[in-house]
């Protein structure tokens, strides 16, 4: 493939997955100016890569795989800073802000439990649960984003969603409120 070539067509993906790339780190990062490093790597990953770079749709979900590990490797990166400077720098939900904001008449939920539950998972729970809700990946994309088959998808994310239905009820959560269906 000819430069001109993979130009065009680092260009044309760049286009089609970039927002959405961008909302899937994020939704993970704790500073917009850590996303941006994050989208940045993933990006530039993807042009040394271009020849691996699927075509049509699963060049999205590549990036996202992409992204996962870039991600992985960021956070790593941070707590060795963090442990060499004795100071951490990880960003909280204001959970009085998000109470303030979420109580309404007809709710009694607590976004800050929802939060600080959600917080408290596990990170593989967490990850699962976020294609789902966020990236709006069904268990096929879920299985190439992460590598694994869609069977080990479907068994992984109906336990991490019974796991985090039980970490809602013993919050004090009424887990039955919320959508959690199968992808």
């Amino acid at each position: 493939m000819s430069i001109q070539a993979q130009t065009l067509r680092f260009e044309a993906v760049y286009a089609e997955t970039y927002e959405q790339i961008l909302g899937y780190v994020v939704r993970r990062c704790p500073s917009s100016e850590d996303a941006a490093d994050v989208v940045a790597e993933t990006y530039a990953t993807a042009w040394r890569r271009i020849d691996a770079l699927p075509h049509g749709e699963e060049a999205r979900l590549w990036l996202y795989g992409v992204a996962r590990k870039t991600l992985a490797n960021h956070r790593r990166g941070q707590a060795r800073r963090q442990r060499r400077s004795a100071e951490s720098s990880v960003a909280e939900l204001n959970v009085d802000i998000a109470d303030l904001y979420s109580r309404t008449p007809e709710s009694t939920v607590e976004l800050g439990t929802i939060a600080r539950t959600f917080r408290e998972l596990r990170d593989d729970d967490r990850e699962l649960l976020s294609l789902v809700a966020w990236e709006g990946l069904d268990h096929a994309q879920i299985a190439m984003v992460m590598g694994v088959s869609r069977n080990a998808v479907r068994i992984r994310l109906h336990r991490a969603r019974k796991r985090f239905s039980q970490a809602l009820t013993g919050a004090g959560v009424i887990a039955h409120h919320f959508a959690m269906e199968s992808a």
